[in-house]
Order: structure tokens, then C-alpha cells, then sequence
């Protein structure tokens, strides 16, 4: 018999959890026979402590087994992709379809948007009739028909997570490395993706700041796929300026619908590319050419086919904000920087993002980036939009972009979104 103060003495004491008390723990928790200042204190002691691989691997294992395994199995080879979040990440809505298109079945189980990082659902629910709530066997019909699928994950996955999750947020120890990767992948594995490509936001912008804790946590999740037999691979990608232009959620729905019309901003074109690339080689498809694939509107006609199948109209009119407010900028010459934190904080505050899981968003709010670093900006001239249905919290987001927006004479030529990549073995 164990006692949670017997376990988060190990932990405290700086010893390995055995696979035991691991299962017994979370199995506990999650049955409410642990409490959460107990939960509180062992998550604690695991910031502090850390995990081994071993551990970590055995925690994630516990909260897969805490709830119901899907199986999505279709007849062409399934992968998913994971974002740790950021400013303007709308990838997953022009890549799911693209790589559908190619292929493969992408089971997108996505989330909604906390703070300054957006959600994937809350853009998606700017689509007029569109719903996030599918059965696992909507789930599973709508694979096989269409390819893709981007809804909210099921009651049923990984409940352990969702409760341990919610008491991370409230006593200081979400930045855990070993807690963060059982937890993104408890849900992934839980899925029933055969493959899984992880995009590790690194920046201003990110969770992750510096490339070392970027790649401790690409790392992390890499090997708990590898010890699952989940085929896993990271790119670790530059998350210091905002993913395309657009950041909100109406508003990037209309950008990522450029993309898969063949145009779009270059940097999201960029990635969606890189991203579906790397998926496609983890489902045995490396042969065919996302970039092609993408130019000929091939991915567009699977997403429309994917919104409509979730009750959604593609070509309705998506929602107009009923303020603008236009920032102007500071000084003529070239932009060099656009804080990604400041920016996303700024699209929050306007109404894009929530401060708890409870608040609501609004569709039509958020920020156009009308110069990106590198572009030549004259003073008085708009540089960004910012867009919401209250006009009282344009203040507080013009207090956010306070020190983001940097002009000089020149910018050095941006590299590759793309910094490194984790592959198994």
C-alpha cells in the first residue's frame, strides 16, 4: 500500500519514483483519493527534481492508461501534428488538409487558446456553423472520407492530464519539462496516431525562450514516442516575430485560406511545408511533394470538404470586428523587430485570447501585421491593426505593444524558421 506523503517525500528527496508508485499516484489522483494540495506538493518536488526518461515515460504511460484509447485506424497511414504554441501559429489549419491531400490521415485532437498563444478551435469556430465536438465515430467516418479532422479531443482522453493540468496552472509549475512532455504526449498517444511531428516554438513568443529548453523538451517527448512505438520527430521552430501577418482568429482563418489558395505570406507557406514534409516521411509517403501538392488548390478542396463536414460553410463571410484601430510607425527607415509576446499579449487583450478556460473569445478580434522585419515603413503610415468588438480594451493592447515595434536603417536577412530537428535514435 502506498501513501502520496511516502511519494512526494522521494521526489522531495531528490529519488527515482518507482513504476509502482508512478501507476498508484496518477491512478490515485485521478480517482480524487489523492488530494491536490498533495498533487500540488509532487508536482513541486518534480519541477525542482526533475524525472528520469524512465519515469517520465512510466507518468506519461499512467495518464494514457487513466482514461480511453482511440483507435483511428483508416486505410491510408495516419499522422498528427502537435504545436506548443504561439503568435499566429495557424499552421495546423492549412497543414492538416494539405497533408490529406497528399495521403495520409491527419486526426488533429486540438485545444483552445490560453493566454497569448491562440487556440486551433477558437479560429475554427469563426467559420459560421462550424463544431469542434465530434463522436469518436465522427471522428473516424470523417478520416476515411475526407483525410482530416480538427476537433476537440474527447472527454474520455487522458482524464489524469486534464486534472493535473488545471492544478499546474494554478501553483507555479507548468514550466516542468518532464510534466509538459508526459502531458502533450499523454493525450497524442491516447489519440491513436501511429505518427506524431511536434512543432517546439522557440522565442519571445513561445513557452520555451532559449533553443536549450526547446530542445530538452523536443527530446523529452521524442523518447516517451520511441519507448510507446510511436514514430516521433521535432522541428524546433523561431517563434520571436508572429507567424504570418495575421493573429486573432476570423482573421487567421482568412490567411491560412490564402495559403491553401496557393498564396499567403511566405513564412507560413514556409513552415506548413517544412512541417508537412516531415509528416509525410514518417508516414512512408516522402515521395510526394507537399509544395506541389499545395500550389495545385488540391488542399483547398480537402479543406472545404473538412468544414463542411462539420457543419461549417467555407465560403461564408467570416465576422468583421466593430473597432479598427490603426497603429502607426514610430519612424521611417526598416522594420528590425515585431515582439511576438507583445504582439500576441495585444491580440489577447483586444479579445482574441482568454485569461481562464471558462472566459469567451471574440471571433472577429485580434492583430493585422501590416510590415514584417526587414519591410520599409514610413512614420505616420499604418503598421498594424488592431481589430475587436470592444473598443475600451484598445488601451490596454496599445500597453502591450509598448517597447515591440523597433525601426533602424537595415535588418539582417531573417534564416529559416526551422532551427533544428530531434529525430529518434
Amino acid at each position: 500500500m502506498f501513501s502520496a506523503v511516502d511519494v512526494i517525500r522521494a521526489k522531495r528527496d531528490g529519488a527515482r519514483l518507482t513504476d509502482e508508485q508512478v501507476d498508484w499516484v496518477v491512478d490515485a489522483y485521478t480517482r480524487g483519493a489523492v488530494a491536490d494540495e498533495q498533487m500540488a506538493a509532487l508536482a513541486m518536488a518534480i519541477l525542482l527534481n526533475g524525472m528520469t526518461t524512465a519515469e517520465t515515460v512510466r507518468w506519461t504511460e499512467a495518464m494514457v492508461a487513466s482514461g480511453e484509447v482511440l483507435d483511428l485506424r483508416v486505410d491510408r497511414p495516419t499522422v498528427d501534428k502537435h504545436s506548443t504554441g504561439g503568435v499566429g501559429d495557424k499552421i495546423t489549419l492549412p497543414l492538416a488538409p494539405l497533408v490529406a491531400a497528399c495521403g495520409a490521415a491527419v486526426p488533429q485532437l486540438s485545444g483552445r487558446g490560453l493566454g497569448h498563444t491562440g487556440g486551433t478551435l477558437d479560429k475554427l469556430e469563426s467559420i459560421p456553423g462550424w463544431r469542434a465536438r465530434l463522436t469518436t465515430d465522427e471522428i473516424t467516418r470523417q478520416l476515411a472520407d475526407v483525410g482530416a479532422v480538427v476537433c476537440a479531443a474527447t472527454e474520455g482522453l487522458a482524464p489524469a492530464d486534464r486534472k493535473l493540468y488545471a492544478l499546474r496552472d494554478v501553483t507555479g509549475t507548468v514550466e516542468s519539462i518532464p510534466l509538459i512532455a508526459s502531458s502533450i504526449m499523454s493525450k497524442k498517444i491516447a489519440e491513436g496516431a501511429s505518427a506524431l511531428v511536434l512543432d517546439v516554438k522557440v522565442g519571445s513568443g513561445a513557452f520555451m525562450k532559449t533553443a536549450a529548453d526547446a530542445r530538452a523538451l523536443a527530446e523529452a517527448m521524442v523518447g516517451i514516442g520511441s519507448a510507446r512505438g510511436v514514430r516521433v520527430s521535432a522541428l524546433l521552430t523561431d517563434m520571436s516575430v508572429p507567424l504570418g501577418r495575421a493573429v486573432g482568429n476570423a482573421v487567421e482563418v482568412a490567411e491560412s485560406v490564402e495559403v491553401l489558395r496557393g498564396g499567403g505570406p511566405p513564412d507560413v507557406v514556409e513552415l506548413t511545408v517544412a512541417l508537412a514534409r516531415e509528416m509525410l516521411s514518417l508516414a512512408g509517403l516522402s515521395d510526394v511533394d507537399p509544395a506541389a501538392v499545395l500550389a495545385s488548390g488540391a488542399a483547398y478542396e480537402v479543406w472545404a470538404r473538412m468544414i463542411r463536414a462539420q457543419g461549417g460553410d467555407p465560403d461564408a463571410a467570416l465576422p468583421e470586428p466593430r473597432h479598427v484601430h490603426v497603429v502607426p510607425a514610430p519612424a521611417t527607415g526598416v522594420l528590425t523587430g515585431l515582439d511576438a509576446l507583445g504582439v500576441g499579449v495585444a491580440a489577447w487583450r483586444l479579445g482574441a485570447g482568454r485569461a481562464r478556460k471558462e472566459d469567451s473569445v471574440q471571433a472577429a478580434a485580434g492583430v493585422l501585421c501590416l510590415a514584417k522585419p526587414g519591410d520599409r515603413v514610413v512614420a505616420g503610415e499604418p503598421l498594424l491593426e488592431l481589430h475587436t468588438d470592444t473598443a475600451e480594451a484598445v488601451e490596454g493592447a496599445l500597453a502591450a505593444l509598448e517597447g515591440a515595434v523597433e525601426v533602424g536603417d537595415s535588418a539582417a536577412a531573417r534564416g529559416s524558421l526551422v532551427l533544428d530537428v530531434v529525430r529518434a535514435g
